[in-house]
């Protein structure tokens, strides 16, 4: 059995989906049983709880045999991943796959790479086998430009000139999926995965033209503008700062910008690139 916390999430729901495609016995740990109804309907096991309460964490990791890991950034995401790492633990898990991410380093002062960076240390501290992901930016994080290309034919977005070697959700929850079923092959691995291109959001907007057919521009967006729009959205003024360190991070200071050929190597394939998850999603942008 392996369980997947974050499973109503982007990368946890693509585990799940991986898992279940290799035939792989899954249980979902959620808060919300409705919006993790689709799951159950797909054959997924549902721990039902709150991720901060030890019992529920405890009597969801029962004959479990390997965790992946992730949960949403906030301000009670240390606590909450540190206990889940305890209950896995003292139940006897075997494998432990944590999702942090490539510029979670020591000498990265910003708050959630913080986080990142201590719970890894205590997962490799650990007595489990134990396996950390480092996915890049994901190529996701441009859906939010659909409803402003569809209208204007230009996007905002507070990257600056700052570039990253974006990479598939999709691709990543296919990893987690191989790292979970493939076990002691990955023992004390720490992969650092990314797509093949690295590019900015000039480039974005540039493939957007090409494969729109039409001209789309990007407009760097100021942070202080970037900051003030989540903290409308967002409950925790935590998240707020975490968000706008790490975007500050890739439009001042050049952003996440190597490769590795290590998601490929996994996959068994090449990854998805950004050319082609445009290609692919161009109906969303007005194609």
């Amino acid at each position: 059995m392996y369980l997947v916390t974050g499973a109503t999430g982007k990368t946890g729901g693509q585990t799940v989906k991986h898992l279940l495609a290799k035939g792989a016995p899954v249980r979902a740990f959620v808060r919300n049983e409705e919006k993790a109804a689709p799951l159950k309907e797909q054959g997924v096991e549902l721990a039902i709880g709150d991720i901060g309460d030890a019992d529920a964490v405890a009597k969801a990791m029962d004959g479990v045999e390997g965790v992946l890991l992730t949960l949403p950034n906030g301000p009670n995401q240390l606590d909450w991943e540190m206990g889940v790492l305890k209950q896995a633990e003292a139940a006897g898990v075997k494998h432990m796959v944590y999702l942090s991410s490539t510029e979670s380093n020591s000498d990265n002062p910003r708050r959630i790479p913080q986080v990142h960076v201590k719970v890894a240390e205590a997962v490799m501290a650990s007595s489990m086998g134990w396996t950390i992901m480092r996915p890049n930016f994901f190529m996701q994080g441009i859906y939010p430009f659909a409803g402003q290309v569809k209208a204007n034919d230009a996007f905002s977005f507070p990257a600056g000139d700052g570039t990253a070697s974006m990479c598939d959700v999709r691709d990543v929850g296919e990893v987690a999926a191989i790292i979970l079923t493939g076990g002691e092959a990955h023992y004390g691995k720490t992969y650092d995965l990314t797509g093949p291109d690295i590019v900015s959001m000039h480039d974005v907007a540039s493939l957007l033209s090409k494969t729109l057919g039409r001209e789309i521009t990007y407009k760097p967006m100021p942070l202080q503008a970037f900051h003030d729009y989540l903290a409308s959205v967002l409950k925790s003024d935590w998240h707020v700062e975490g968000v706008v360190e790490l975007m500050q991070e890739m439009s001042e200071e050049g952003g996440l910008d190597y490769t590795t050929d290590t998601m490929g190597e996994l996959l068994g394939r090449p990854p998805m690139n950004i050319a082609q998850f445009i290609e692919e999603h161009k109906g969303m942008f007005g194609g």
